[in-house]
């Protein structure tokens, strides 16, 4: 690995060493986009392990959310009143809703992985790896050709991705697994 083991080092507590760097960071972040498609990744490390590398047709986006549950959106009208209770959050992670929303800003592309970068009492920070599958490098090459493929467009609106997949429970398999696929309301439905 060379350099990238101590880059990695680094980041099991980023705060500690570089408390001033961390600081600016967080300050020049907040007042950029929530959507930013940014030159390199801020964890070279995370980004390599992840499927990142420096070619055409792969690039970067950092994207900001806010922290705090939320709830389901509110019917306007035509529902039955037992179903119009709120009460209930949205069980997705904020990986998996940054994941959504940085496929939505790029359509062409797709998301390939994801990884956090910061967060403060506001904000979460994760920077997604978009792949645009009909760039001609990526056609050519083994590692992502397969993202060229119809079955795979929209990954992370799909749920997909390796965050959707975490927090639908599609992580486990075998014993103790049985209720979770194809899905923990689709088994639900199935089962009435």
């Amino acid at each position: 690995m060379g350099y990238l083991k101590y880059v990695k080092k680094l980041w099991l507590k980023p705060k500690k060493d570089n408390k001033e760097l961390w600081t600016e960071r967080l300050i020049q972040w907040r007042r950029e986009l929530a959507t930013t498609r940014i030159e390199h990744p801020t964890r070279m490390d995370r980004a390599r392990s992840l499927g990142y590398k420096a070619k055409q047709g792969i690039f970067v986006v950092r994207q900001r959310v806010l922290r705090g549950g939320r709830q389901r959106e509110q019917f306007k009208a035509g529902r039955n009143p037992k179903k119009m209770r709120r009460t209930k959050i949205v069980g997705k992670n904020y990986q998996q809703v940054c994941e959504e929303r940085a496929q939505k800003k790029y359509l062409n592309c797709e998301v390939l992985n994801s990884y956090w970068v910061a967060q403060d009492g506001k904000y979460f920070w994760y920077e997604i790896i978009m792949v645009d599958p009909s760039s001609p490098t990526i056609k050519k090459d083994d590692h992502y050709k397969w993202m060229a493929k119809p079955a795979n467009t929209k990954r992370a609106l799909r749920g997909l991705t390796s965050a959707a997949k975490k927090s639908r429970g599609l992580r486990c398999k075998g014993k103790g697994a049985e209720k979770v696929r194809p899905g923990q309301r689709a088994n639900s439905r199935l089962a009435k």
